[in-house]
């Protein structure tokens, strides 16, 4: 893609999300996510594949929808109130509409079934554009709208999340598939402590955005797209196979990585609230994710592919930019756990 076309696509993304941020404004939050949606279809259709195509026709007409919902949401709501302000009292109808017109666009069950279509049409990374960056945007209406929406239809939408994106992760063999029912599942978790502590869910975020950025890079740098092939990753090069290894039990949460932090901090408070049931199904739905996570890592570590006598590894992968952000990633989706009081004091 021309660099002068490319940045001003990147821009373009920039300022859609940054519109998004400061707006106070119910159009002027709509038209945020519409540029932030246009700037990102010619980065998916850029490849000119069929695939490509479909993925990006998918993108748009479940944004295109979900944008016109929370319009109608943003209308019904100037009508009953006389405010176009977004943090005035919204209307019962205009806050369940809102509610669903984010999940949609999000991704989160049951309005979930573009995610994993559309992201296995794309190279990886746009996929990571469109897993991390585009949804800085519908949290952020959402952490400003979390004390007027209804927490039992959050609460249902993210327990829903973390089963679905645990359930159907299981049969898949396509990495990017995976790392969207990740995705879904995620989400859940974010979505069900919003309404009760805003400032976990903003740093569940964070965490998902390192963990996840850290995978499609280490995905990227391996030129893998499928569990059978990153079976020669630790032929190829075996440090990142191990980072690898390490980084998907942190996405899985387990103990003492990154990843557990969040989860460990959101039963934590679900209990504290008294909502036993649901945390209890949070934490045994979560088995499911950690179970095709270590999937991947027996694919990953523990089997080795047929290779010729004289195959050449390669110990040291050359230095560029990505293996910099990389590394970074990386050690944040290890390292954070020790850090949980200083981060929960900044997310507050």
């Amino acid at each position: 893609m021309n660099p002068l076309v490319l940045s001003i696509l990147l821009l373009s993304l920039g300022l859609g999300t940054t519109i998004t941020f400061m707006g106070s404004h119910w159009l002027l939050i709509w038209m945020g996510l519409e540029i932030n949606t246009m700037a990102i279809i010619p980065l998916m259709i850029h490849q000119q594949h069929p695939r490509a195509v479909e993925a990006t026709t998918k993108y748009f007409l479940t944004q295109a929808t979900a944008s016109a919902l929370l319009l109608f949401a943003g209308t019904t709501n100037a009508w009953t109130t006389g405010q176009w302000n977004i943090t005035d009292m919204l209307s019962p109808t205009s806050a369940t509409l809102i509610t669903l017109a984010l999940a949609l666009k999000i991704g989160l069950a049951p309005m979930h079934f573009w995610l994993p279509e559309v992201l296995q049409g794309l190279d990886l990374t746009t996929g990571l554009i469109l897993s991390t960056w585009q949804k800085l945007a519908p949290f952020a209406i959402l952490l400003q709208l979390y004390p007027l929406l209804n927490p039992n239809i959050l609460m249902a939408l993210g327990v829903t999340s973390i089963i679905v994106g645990g359930w159907s992760g299981l049969n898949q063999t396509q990495l990017r598939k995976i790392l969207a029912y990740s995705s879904i599942a995620h989400l859940g978790w974010m979505i069900t402590i919003i309404h009760f502590a805003p400032n976990l869910a903003l740093l569940n975020l964070a965490l998902y955005i390192i963990m996840t950025t850290s995978m499609f890079l280490l995905f990227n740098t391996l030129n893998s797209t499928k569990i059978n092939s990153i079976s020669v990753s630790a032929t190829k090069s075996p440090l990142l196979s191990i980072l690898s290894l390490v980084t998907l039990l942190s996405l899985g949460g387990l103990p003492p990585l990154s990843g557990f932090m969040p989860k460990w901090l959101i039963l934590q408070e679900l209990t504290k609230q008294d909502l036993l049931i649901p945390a209890t199904i949070m934490a045994m739905a979560t088995l499911l994710s950690l179970f095709f996570y270590l999937r991947l890592c027996y694919a990953m570590t523990l089997t080795i592919s047929p290779t010729p006598i004289f195959f050449m590894s390669s110990w040291r992968a050359k230095t560029t930019q990505m293996n910099i952000l990389l590394t970074i990633t990386t050690s944040l989706s290890i390292l954070l756990l020790p850090l949980t009081p200083t981060l929960l004091t900044l997310s507050t």
